[in-house]
């Protein structure tokens, strides 16, 4: 088979799950990973043969797409804030509202009282992360700040497994925790809290992609219970007791409930926004203590 004839193959034996144009860039995703070909050579060498090794690796492939399964589970990794990251069943894959959320953090720790005081003594501003996943959020946060003590908490010891192969490919330390933080007591203060924890409803289950749902950690999207706001509650609780004097939060949030969310944090911090993604819906809540 040659490659021109594959592209054809896998558009037509995918085309009631994608659209054409999302079938060539999925097939030159896996071009790339499997063949080192990319978008020009594909043009150039489309008369190619494959040899069957590589034919039956994009079958397979082919029959994993079509059960619903996300690409980038089936490649095993994603780029995400110009960095590469494992990915598997066991984490979310990152969405870019989360590299917003990030954006956001960077610019505001580079400002703040605390990081500022502390950088002309190499100080280590403290960090704590909930709900690490694959480890984004901490890691791009180590990149950049590569002094302060982050510690990330999660209660799965799958994705932290994930989390630390990160780790150790980005050669980046970072504390986590394996701990289920709604029953977990901190015992130390924090410059800053950043999380991205489940925030969707239980009762909007009906509305999430089944390729989400079905393929991604159910722990990770959905509240554990009829409260949506579980995490944010305890959140706002703990930024009160353990967010220092000056000290930033950075959350992301359900954009069905953000003056809801909000108003968790009016009276424990100075100061509270709620802000907008890209696409306009209330996404971040950015808190000064």
């Amino acid at each position: 088979m040659t490659i021109s004839e594959l592209k054809k193959y896998f558009s037509e034996n995918l085309k009631e799950i994608y659209t054409e144009s999302e079938s060539v860039f999925i097939f030159q995703v896996f071009v790339e990973n499997i063949l080192a070909i990319n978008s020009i050579q594909l043009r150039q060498l489309a008369d190619q043969e494959i040899n069957l090794e590589n034919e039956e690796k994009f079958l397979h492939i082919i029959s994993e797409l079509q059960t619903g399964k996300p690409y980038l589970q089936i490649l095993g990794e994603t780029e995400f804030y110009g960095m590469k990251f494992f990915v598997d069943e066991n984490v979310l894959i990152p969405r870019p509202e989360t590299e917003e959320l990030l954006e956001l953090a960077i610019q505001k720790i580079k400002t703040s009282e605390n990081y500022q005081a502390l950088k002309p003594s190499n100080g280590s501003i403290k960090i704590l992360d909930i709900g690490t996943g694959s480890g984004v959020i901490p890691l791009v946060l180590k990149k950049y700040f590569p002094k302060a003590e982050i510690t990330s908490i999660d209660f799965s010891e799958k994705a932290l497994e994930t989390a630390k192969r990160n780790a150790t490919f980005h050669q980046l330390e970072v504390n986590f925790i394996h701990a289920d933080y709604l029953n977990y007591d901190l015992n130390e203060n924090f410059d800053v809290i950043i999380s991205n924890p489940p925030y969707i409803g239980i009762d909007e289950e009906e509305e999430i992609a089944d390729s989400v749902k079905e393929f991604e950690p159910k722990m990770a999207l959905f509240s554990p219970t009829s409260d949506t706001l579980i995490f944010y509650r305890k959140i706002a609780n703990d930024a009160e007791k353990f967010l220092n004097k000056n000290g930033l939060l950075f959350l992301e949030i359900n954009q069905k409930l953000g003056p809801e969310t909000a108003d968790l944090f009016t009276e424990k911090l100075a100061e509270v926004q709620l802000i907008k993604d890209l696409s306009g819906n209330d996404r971040f809540i950015f808190g000064l203590k």
